[in-house]
């Protein structure tokens, strides 16, 4: 914008949509440049040091002005045909755009336009624009010095309200001045009426009260954002096309002193006023684009005490920062999430951690975990989300059920997260996120923290106390797999004390959930007494489980336990007993829609599963993952089919995608559709009123789809699904499942890892006895256990482990122990499934070892096992 002399405004011309004449129109641009002039003139002078008007900031005769004051005091001179400087600077002026519309020239003045804003006590504070950056890289290169850089970085990027005002976007909002302007077109070339009223009033900031004491501050529930943030890259990538020792150092140190400044202001202070909040959210903003932030010394330095402030934001802000992030910062979520992983990584193993100073006490490590959650539920914003209504809450059990919460079906009385409720989701919720789940472990991390202190402290009721089970994103499945045991371990001592207890005052009862079963009546003998437990004290689930085959001798420390899991579901899945079916394209087991059995059947196959989980026992149970989601507390909906029936799943999605208007005459579907029972009877369910006369169309295609699939995954199994939830909450309602697994990991928990290597076995595996990794005897072992095919392998790891499934974190996780058991002999093998320990005679022969091994290992069941 160039400077015009004030007797001819009409020279420049900006249009204006909806104006009620050219002549008014280009007035109306005419005044609006001109106040802008007399603002530039009030805040950075004309540049004449000999400057003599008195209302120009070169004179030293204009101080103290707030932006607001002087942009009313722009224009009452306006209004008053003040003397105007010729020598306004033209640089400043131009990178001001008028734009058409409704302009806040109050708010885009201090904001857009200038290089220094004039604080409350005087003090000029620089900011930055991509334009002006680009002007000093410029001059720069052209001086051969980078001084003029390196001084600006450092005071823009030291001050928060500095920074805070950079990279503001040219959008502009309403204000009092706006509303003045647009009120009064015509009359902006004579004093207005009312200018020294309220309005000159509001912009002066004379109504202090009114200011510092809004009764109703507005708190953003949105993704906005006032930085232009592709400014903000395009700006940093022509900074760092510069070498960076140049200025690097400088901006690192002024980062730190940024960081250090606005966590002393959040500790001490506790800032919450809301427009300071969101221009603190422009500062992370701005800073977590920067791109370096991963290298040497920002990662050492800057990285962590930026991740210290942002911490300490209050929680509405963090979830705004979340949504902003989500949805104009996609691109730079995978670098900034690979950041926080080596911040992370670099301080676990360069760190000196003993049990009195430990990972949770380092802040280093604690405070780019907090900001990751920010990232991870981003992450989950900026992915596919599940509809609310597939939320699974009380309308999904019977009228005789137990009720459970809407978020959760087993979350018990673990505390929601607050950032989780804040933004109104979880992870369940999140069918795609932007970045894998998986992408957000730490193995260095999860194995450097020693599980039973943080879950110590996460049972602790002092505030302070930071657990890793609250950040459950970020540990290994394996790791937290720990912090389970630990619960129900806990769980089952106090079930022991409690019953010591209850002895001594003369009311004895069991420490123990014992089990006494028949092999060949085993599934009527368990259920009989789980039914029992459960009607009588169904606490007492919660206590250890010991079982005793009838007739068998043996203490149950584990392994008996361990085989009379397998036993059950190998009978009680079995399609024949009818309880449940098995899917023809995948083998998953599913829910039997027809079935004969009680709800009670079902619920104590609920408890089973429960138990196994409690009791760390792992089954070889293939359910399809949606029956691990509805667990948790969701529906399963048409995305579910992919995994419960990929044939009918692909059938449908081409329905969906078919977009000709013949879609009656080529699919012929009715909302009518049909299923096999378990005896392969046909049957027929009307999704509609009148399914069979409905035809899915265009129109209809999305609501036939979702109804088929809520038919299919919930509504013909609803009586079977919910008993069986109810009997695996009766064991997993108190217990924090929901809070460390999502739905896929718990599959791992009951099913165990996919992940069958031997070598992992092998690397992790004790000697004891007289052996040792070069005895004879342990070498010609791992060369036949390596030699045998998957099957027969399973079959070993069962007869040595009670179980023939990988437990979390794979074979290593085992720690099995081989032992000597005498010289060499015609006896066969013995394995103390409880302790996982196998005893082996030194066998002469490597074909000895292997005929007595294979005999035992195929030949185990209710023998050699103790």
């Amino acid at each position: 914008m160039s400077a015009k002399s004030q007797g001819d405004p009409g020279e420049d011309h900006v249009s204006r949509v909806g104006a009620e004449s050219p002549c008014s129109d280009m007035k109306r641009a005419a005044a609006k440049k001109l106040i802008e002039r007399y603002f530039y003139q009030l805040t950075d002078g004309c540049g004449n040091p000999h400057c003599d008007n008195q209302h120009c900031a070169s004179s030293g005769k204009v101080t103290n002005l707030t932006p607001n004051q002087a942009a009313a005091q722009a224009i009452q001179l306006f209004s008053q045909e003040a003397r105007l400087c010729d020598g306004t600077q033209p640089s400043k002026v131009a990178r001001t755009t008028i734009e058409p519309g409704q302009t806040s020239l109050a708010k885009s003045l201090p904001v857009k336009s200038v290089n220094s804003t004039s604080s409350d006590e005087g003090k000029q504070e620089s900011y930055l624009t991509e334009a002006k950056l680009l002007d000093i890289i410029e001059k720069c290169k052209a001086e051969d010095s980078y001084s003029l850089l390196i001084r600006t970085l450092g005071e823009v990027f030291s001050c928060g309200k500095a920074l805070s005002l950079s990279f503001q976007k040219t959008e502009k909002s309403n204000s009092p001045l706006t509303a003045l302007l647009e009120r009064a077109p015509d009359t902006l070339f004579r004093p207005p009426a009312d200018l020294n009223k309220e309005a000159v009033r509001s912009l002066q900031g004379e109504d202090k009260e009114e200011d510092s004491s809004d009764p109703s501050p507005t708190v953003p529930n949105n993704d906005d954002t006032s930085v232009d943030l592709p400014s903000v890259r395009r700006a940093f990538e022509a900074l760092w096309s510069l070498p960076g020792e140049v200025f690097e150092s400088a901006l690192v140190n002024a980062l730190v002193t940024l960081a250090d400044d606005i966590e002393l202001n959040l500790r001490v202070f506790r800032m919450v006023r809301w427009d300071s909040m969101d221009s603190l959210l422009n500062v992370f903003l701005i800073v977590f684009e920067i791109p370096m932030l991963g290298n040497s010394e920002y990662l050492e330095l800057a990285l962590h005490m930026l991740c210290k402030a942002l911490s300490c934001v209050p929680v509405l802000a963090q979830a705004k920062l979340a949504r902003v992030w989500a949805k104009h910062c996609k691109s730079r979520l995978p670098s900034l999430l690979q950041a926080l992983q080596e911040l992370i990584t670099v301080k676990v193993i360069g760190g000196s951690f003993t049990r009195d100073y430990c990972v949770q006490d380092a802040d280093t490590i604690t405070a780019p975990t907090k900001v990751m959650k920010i990232l991870y539920y981003a992450s989950m914003l900026a992915g596919e989300l599940d509809p609310p209504e597939l939320v699974l809450g009380d309308e999904g059990e019977s009228a005789s059920s137990d009720k459970t919460t809407s978020r959760s079906a087993i979350s018990g009385q673990i505390p929601q997260d607050p950032l989780a409720t804040e933004l109104g989701i979880t992870a369940l919720d999140a069918r795609k996120p932007f970045i894998p789940f998986t992408d957000f472990y730490n193995e260095p991390l999860s194995d450097a923290i020693e599980m039973d202190k943080d879950f110590a402290y996460y049972k602790s009721e002092e505030p302070m106390k930071f657990s890793f089970m609250n950040y459950a994103f970020i540990l290994t499945p394996a790791t937290k797999t720990l912090g389970l045991y630990y619960d129900n371990r806990i769980r089952m001592y106090s079930e022991r004390r409690m019953s010591f207890l209850q002895t001594v005052v003369g009311q004895p009862t069991n420490p123990y959930l014992r089990l006494k079963v028949r092999r060949d009546h085993l599934i009527d003998d368990a259920l009989v007494e789980l039914e029992m437990v459960a009607m009588e004290n169904p606490s007492d689930l919660k206590k250890q489980l010991v079982v005793e085959f009838e007739g068998e001798q043996g203490v149950d420390e584990g392994g008996v336990s361990k085989e009379f899991f397998q036993l059950v579901v190998e009978e009680i899945f079995n399609p024949d007993f009818g309880m449940f079916t098995t899917q023809e394209d995948t083998q998953m087991t599913w829910f039997n829609p027809t079935s004969f059995e009680s709800d009670a059947q079902f619920t104590l196959i609920g408890i089973v599963i429960g138990l196994a989980i409690y009791n760390n026992v792992i089954l070889d149970v293939r359910f399809p993952m949606v029956v691990y989601r509805k667990l948790l507390g969701r529906k399963g909906g048409f995305p579910d089919l992919e995994d419960w029936s990929p044939t009918l799943y692909r059938t449908m999605k081409e329905l969906m995608e078919y977009t000709g208007d013949d879609m009656p005459e080529i699919f012929m579907q009715t909302f009518r559709v049909g299923y096999r029972d378990v005896f392969g009877s046909l049957s027929f369910h009307e999704l509609k009123e009148n399914g069979d006369e409905l035809y899915v169309t265009q129109e209809n295609k999305k609501e036939f789809v979702d109804l088929y699939a809520d038919f299919l995954l919930n509504k013909s199994v609803e009586r079977q699904f919910n008993a069986f939830r109810r009997g695996f909450q009766m064991v997993t309602d108190e217990s924090p499942l929901a809070l460390l697994f999502r739905p896929e990991e718990i599959e791992q928990l009951v099913c165990g890892s996919k992940i069958f290597d031997f070598a992992e076995l092998e690397a992790a595996t004790e000697y004891e006895g007289g052996y040792t990794v070069d005895s004879e005897a342990v070498r010609n072992f791992w060369r036949v256990a390596h030699s045998l095919p998957p099957e027969s392998q399973r079959r070993l790891l069962q007869f040595t482990t009670g179980s023939d499934r990988v437990p979390v974190g794979g074979l290593s996780r085992l720690k099995m122990v081989i032992a000597r058991h005498g010289p060499d002999s015609d006896r066969l093998p013995i394995a103390h499934t409880c302790f996982n320990v196998l005893l082996l005679p030194d066998y002469s022969t490597i074909e000895k070892l292997q005929d007595r091994l294979l005999k035992a290992i195929n030949y185990s069941k209710g023998f050699g096992m103790l």
